[in-house]
């Protein structure tokens, strides 16, 4: 590919990112999740809050509370009351809390057990009853954050209030999430085809393609954890277990993301550092399970931790990739498609600490470099396949250019000897000199079509070709050359003149160097898996153990036949030979090479 054409790929993926870059913009901020003020079915406890003990303040409209907190107590009443046949919907993720009406606790996350997993709130989805509120006007809201690394965090990111049912749960989640659960699918499908898709193409086993099928898979399951993960205990009950769930799949996502880029790195060095980075993150994350499920760290109190390896790793393989780009186009293109997950990798760990937005910077990071990287694979598998269609015509070309050549090799040697074997009759008997150009004459005639003739042909008409040849020779030899044929198979097809050298030499370097000449024997046999062709002669023989580069001979023909059988038919050639006996040379050809 020149480098216009790569500029070209690479500035059409820019554009495409841009373009769903300000989709997703567009889609995020028309979106509704549970943790919104919009809905009609909210509601908030409209009163006073206090924040970790100070003095009271009032709430805010539609929201609540609106600012960081460790610990937070809401008094007041609900903005919106409860008919009969209502619940209290309360989602609550990673935070304590307690609810009480007319000072009895009504909704509560407390867990007796103090053991494995007692000091992690994980993801929750409580329903209480209409009859328990009572349109209270005394109800108080306790929420505790319990995570001591970063202990400033805003309630919208924790905790929500709905009327409603269960049923309202699934409505709000196929209202507002379904398009977005149907596209992390299709890339999770993606993941598991394009893969198998680009090997078939390709014809090989190419792991950036490989490593790219498992990012899309495990970016898919990310995306969709962080879309539904307010939802998850709907189908995980276990709170603890529904957040190692959403948790994990950030760490996997992570992993993937590294041995993508390292899969495209090329220099020494830069594989080294990807090997080392994606060691230190699968052994941060195999601590992060095993303190999870010792009870020591739950899987979210390392996610900061996990965050500041990712910002350093980014960082690293950014200068990774530029160190790359004198080397490749290659690197240019992967750098360019990675710095939206590079750069919102370390945003993502900035903002754990200085929370500037609420924004999903690695979710978008993620998809922009998702997209942009299956544009490249479907501009560069459609590049390939073209390559191959034209590797392909090459092949082709280059294959009828070679078997013209050594057609055009044989043509001469046997016009070459037909003539001297004419040219030496006409001095000894003129007039069958007379009758060999004749017939000769006929033969040119009637086969020089089939010279041209480049596929397999019958048994039958290179046995024609044969017997006339061998009228020539014997005219030429007289007694001294008896022909003989057994010919009890002929059901199969064989490279134009490929069995005549064989008898040439049979003719030329057996029986005609005897002084008394000889017999030539031409016989088929068919076996249970092939089809021989067997010329037999009872000339002087030769020595096989002498090299063939010494023995005197030509053997051009010799290896275009060779090289004729075994590409047309897949055919090889025997010869045996003992001085003073004679040779044998036997044509195999397999019968599926014959079909």
């Amino acid at each position: 590919m020149s480098i216009l054409h790569s500029r070209r790929m690479t500035y059409l993926s820019l554009g495409i990112m841009l373009l769903i870059f300000v989709l997703i913009i567009l889609f995020t901020a028309g979106s509704v999740d549970m943790r919104t003020d919009v809905d009609n079915r909210s509601t908030i406890i409209e009163g006073r809050y206090s924040l970790d003990g100070s003095d009271w303040q009032d709430t805010l409209p539609r929201v609540m509370v609106n600012e960081d907190f460790h610990e937070l107590t809401i008094k007041g009443k609900l903005s919106q009351p409860l008919a009969v046949h209502d619940q209290l919907i309360m989602s609550v993720d990673n935070v304590w809390f307690k609810l009480k009406s007319n000072g009895k606790v009504i909704g509560t996350n407390y867990r007796a057990d103090d053991t494995v997993f007692g000091k992690t709130p994980g993801y929750n989805l409580c329903y209480i009853p209409a009859e328990l509120v009572e349109d209270s006007e005394d109800m108080e809201l306790y929420i505790m954050y319990p995570y001591e690394l970063l202990s400033s965090k805003n309630l919208r990111d924790f905790y929500d209030m709905y009327i409603g049912n269960e049923a309202t749960v699934y409505e709000l989640l196929f209202q507002h999430k379904a398009p977005t659960i149907l596209l992390c699918i299709l890339l999770c499908f993606f993941g598991l085809f394009s893969f198998p898709i680009a090997g078939i193409v390709l014809g090989k086993i190419d792991y950036r393609y490989l490593s790219f099928a498992m990012l899309c898979f495990f970016a898919g399951i990310f995306i969709l954890a962080q879309t539904v993960y307010s939802y998850l205990p709907l189908w995980i009950h276990d709170p603890v277990k529904s957040m190692a769930a959403a948790t994990i799949t950030s760490h996997i996502c992570m992993i993937s993301s590294l041995i993508y880029i390292k899969v495209s790195l090329k220099k020494s060095v830069n594989k080294l550092i990807g090997n080392i980075i994606i060691a230190a993150a699968s052994l941060l994350t195999a601590i992060a399970l095993i303190l999870h499920y010792t009870g020591v760290s739950d899987l979210y109190a390392g996610k900061p931790f996990m965050l500041i390896f990712g910002g350093v790793c980014a960082i690293i393989l950014t200068v990774c990739l530029i160190s790359e780009i004198s080397i490749g186009r290659n690197a240019f293109i992967m750098l360019t498609s990675m710095i939206p997950v590079l750069a919102s990798l370390f945003l993502e760990a900035v903002n754990e600490f200085f929370y500037f937005t609420d924004f999903p910077l690695y979710e978008t990071g993620m998809a922009l470099t998702l997209v942009n990287q299956i544009v490249i694979l479907i501009i560069d598998l459609h590049r390939q396949y073209q390559e191959s269609i034209r590797y392909q015509q090459m092949q082709k070309e280059l294959y009828e250019a070679k078997v013209s050549l050594m057609v055009s090799q044989i043509q001469p040697h046997f016009l070459y000897n037909s003539l001297t074997s004419i040219a030496m009759m006409c001095t000894k008997d003129p007039k069958t000199a007379r009758t060999a150009t004749i017939n000769f004459a006929d033969y040119l005639r009637g086969n020089m079509n089939s010279l041209k003739q480049k596929a397999p042909v019958p048994f039958p008409q290179e046995l024609e070709h044969l017997k006339k040849y061998l009228m020539l020779e014997q005219m030429r030899f007289g007694d001294m050359l008896r022909i003989e044929y057994d010919i009890q198979a002929t059901d199969f097809v064989i490279p134009l003149l490929s069995v005549q050298p064989l008898v040439e030499n049979a003719v030329k370097h057996g029986v005609g160097m005897k002084e008394d000449g000889g017999t030539v024997t031409i016989a088929t046999r068919e076996e249970d898996d092939c089809y021989k062709v067997i010329i037999t002669d009872d000339g002087v023989g030769f020595d096989t153990s002498v090299p063939i580069e010494d023995d005197g001979r030509s053997h051009v023909g010799m290896e275009n036949v060779r090289q004729r059988l075994k590409e047309l038919c897949n055919a090889d050639v025997n010869i045996e030979s003992e001085i003073g006996k004679g040779t044998v040379a036997t044509i195999r050809i397999p019968k599926a090479a014959d079909k």
